[in-house]
């Protein structure tokens, strides 16, 4: 198949959606299909990026909010992009406009809507919910809704990387969406890797001794992954059993989440490990991963936690609850740092959820089953554009 994918959020300064790009161009062309990636950006060119794929960069404007990021301004720019790749399937990286302006395209191809992102829980439910109940949100933000009901219409396909998130959306009668987790990178995570000297130094680090229980958190320092939430969570546990916590990440809110930490010489902020295989080792050395956000599409610290034989505390919305299913960890109430802490604790007391099977899926399959997805669609005309 020649595959393109209209990908909104890409930036080369880094991001969740620029390290799955990367993975897709080097996956791709070994599954047997052709991939072109257009991307908006500063200047107009092409990219070529080996045999079967390549970047194709539209000149666009900066996005005010984060300078970062480039937007699509026009539609005829992707339109023109799109007859010159010819593709047999296109996808679209955001649910934001490039989704409504490749549905205007006049090419008679079917086309995949990946959620990259989930705005209602990154922003309305979290901004909101304290004062109002989801169903008042969900009718506050009815134009995000009625425009991802349109979009159900026109896409064959909605893909989510989790089943939270695609139920909701089925939920908010949006058709034709499906579930295709995403995946860790390969041959790299394993419980084999548990060391027990280097979980000792880290509880070293914490002020504590080897018998000490040692959670590990994992994510960018932003308001979104409510690390004063976790943190809170860790104390109120620690006061019924040793435990330490070491977060590796860094951010905006950095100094916001070292002022919450207060001194407490049981909880580190590290910097992250850029070192993939030390990484790894470090995530198998942990005796579980403890997660705040509740508002991602997939959770892939949490992914990589099961891929590396460690249970996951986790909220019960959002990604990440996906992985706290089948024996791999425990569920807590969104946003509440007791519930995480009663969490904490019933895993302590709990021997048998302390080691589960390690699981996940490789990047690599998750392409083999997105591709497989595509591959039942193809011969299928496209929909007229609502």
């Amino acid at each position: 198949m020649r595959i393109v994918d209209v990908c909104g959020f890409y930036t080369p300064h880094g991001g969740g959606v620029r390290t799955y790009i990367e993975q897709k161009i080097r996956i791709t062309p070994q599954l047997g299909h052709d991939l072109t990636v257009v991307i908006p950006g500063p200047e107009a060119k092409v990219i070529e990026r080996g045999p079967g794929a390549r970047m194709v960069m539209i000149p666009s404007p900066r996005f005010f909010l984060d300078r970062k990021y480039y937007y699509f301004e026009h539609a005829d720019s992707i339109w023109k992009a799109l007859d010159d790749a010819r593709p047999d399937v296109v996808e679209v990286s955001s649910p934001w406009r490039s989704p409504s302006m490749v549905a205007r395209w006049d090419g008679n191809v079917p086309l995949s809507l990946v959620m990259h992102a989930d705005p209602m829980s990154a922003y309305a439910y979290r901004w909101l919910s304290p004062l109002l109940r989801r169903e008042r949100i969900e009718r506050l933000f009815y134009q995000f809704q009625d425009h991802m009901r349109e979009m159900g219409q026109v896409y064959d396909r909605v893909v989510c990387a989790s089943h939270e998130f695609a139920d909701r959306l089925t939920h908010a009668g949006v058709d034709n969406v499906v579930t295709i987790p995403m995946g860790v990178e390969p041959n790299l995570f394993s419980p084999q890797l548990r060391d027990e000297e280097l979980r000792t130094e880290l509880l070293r680090h914490c002020n504590l001794p080897p018998e000490a229980r040692l959670l590990l958190g994992v994510g960018r320092l932003s308001n979104e992954k409510r690390w004063p939430m976790v943190i809170d969570a860790v104390q109120l546990a620690s006061q019924s059993a040793p435990l330490g916590l070491v977060i590796f990440g860094k951010g905006k809110v950095r100094a916001k989440v070292q002022a919450h930490i207060a001194g407490n010489p049981h909880v580190r902020l590290f910097e992250p490990e850029t070192d993939r295989h030390k990484f790894a080792r470090i995530v198998a050395s942990c005796d579980a991963l403890i997660h705040g956000c509740d508002a991602e599409t997939f959770c892939m610290a949490a992914a990589e936690a099961r891929a590396s034989g460690i249970p996951v505390i986790v909220p019960d919305l959002g990604g990440a609850a996906d992985h706290g299913r089948d024996g791999s960890g425990l569920h807590y109430r969104a946003a509440s740092a007791t519930s995480a802490a009663d969490a904490i604790l019933t895993l302590l007391k709990t021997p048998e959820l302390q080691r589960p099977e390690a699981r996940s899926m490789s990047i690599d399959d998750h392409f083999r089953a997105l591709y497989a997805e595509y591959a039942t669609i193809q011969a299928r005309p496209r929909r007229s554009a609502a």
